[in-house]
């Protein structure tokens, strides 16, 4: 397959998923835009080779993440209409209640989140996709946990 294909494939598997952990973590359309597109512009460039599916999955997941931050890094926090955001992701009224709780979490309990609850990845997955130790994804799952209940007043998780 060239390079072309290759990317196309990918965009069509892994675009929707790398954008939703982008918008989770930007709170911005057009940044988490350019978070994904940034991500499959280095997949292309690199053009890495992967042992597995989930090799390449985790691959696109860091980087795109790694970007993530780096906008957070450059830009100057603006404030977004989070209403307009969560009303184009979410599906019903509980999951936008969810979404607005879970946007007002520290981003390192938010990614977190968002990989073990959303995309359902295991605890030593996250640990290696964000460089951090199981024990530690752990904690942050368990303290996002509490934040989340903290913020929306049920325990759904």
């Amino acid at each position: 397959m060239n390079d072309t294909g290759r990317v196309s494939r990918a965009v069509g598997i892994y675009g929707d998923m790398l954008y939703r952990i982008s918008i989770v973590l930007l709170k911005n359309h057009a940044d988490s835009e350019d978070a994904v597109q940034e991500t499959f512009i280095k997949y292309m460039l690199k053009s890495p080779d992967f042992s597995s599916e989930n090799h390449e999955k985790a691959w696109l997941i860091t980087v795109c993440t790694n970007n993530c931050r780096d906008i957070l890094r450059k830009r100057s926090r603006t404030a977004e209409d989070s209403e307009e955001i969560l009303r184009n992701i979410a599906v019903d009224e509980e999951s936008h209640e969810i979404l607005e709780a879970l946007f007002a979490l520290p981003d390192k309990f938010r990614i977190v989140m968002m990989l073990h609850y959303v995309e359902g990845y295991k605890v030593n997955e996250i640990a290696k996709i964000i460089g951090k130790t199981s024990s530690a994804v752990k904690m942050r799952l368990s303290k996002g946990r509490t934040l989340l209940r903290g913020l929306y007043g049920k325990e759904y998780l």
